[in-house]
């Protein structure tokens, strides 16, 4: 009897050494966790843009938009200056139409002597287009 129960405890225990080492070999540990990431730095606003506005159009075609304030220079028959300035300026944001007028204005294109500020507004009403809020031409 002696005999059976050894055989039984010895039994037992290899059973038990086996399963252990089959659960403890299949043991994967968990990733580490990711690293953390720094703070990201407070975004600063942008303080303006970098370069200057320019006028994507040629400033020198811009000199049909004296005849809307009532210049005489560059009198076109049989064609509405209205027209031919607005369609210069028709695909162009606001602000790129003022830049376009504002440097015309300036570089007297126009071929007359202006007040710039009542000008510029002048001519973007003519044509639908608003003066942005803020811009000044200088």
């Amino acid at each position: 009897m002696a005999s059976t129960a050894v055989a039984s405890a010895t039994l037992l225990v290899a059973l038990n050494l086996l399963f252990f080492t089959f659960v403890s070999s299949t043991y994967v540990p968990c990733p580490p966790p990711p690293p953390k990431s720094p703070k990201p730095s407070p975004k600063t606003p942008p303080s303006g843009p970098k370069n200057p506005a320019s006028c994507p159009k040629d400033t020198l075609k811009l000199g049909v938009c004296a005849d809307l304030l009532g210049g005489l220079v560059h009198v076109v028959v049989g064609s509405s200056s209205r027209t031919q300035c607005c369609s210069l300026i028709s695909g162009l944001a606001d602000l790129d139409a003022a830049v376009c007028l504002c440097t015309a204005i300036k570089a007297n294109v126009l071929g007359i002597n202006l007040n710039v500020p009542v000008s510029l507004s002048l001519l973007l009403n003519a044509c639908g287009k608003a003066k942005p809020a803020g811009y000044k031409c200088a």
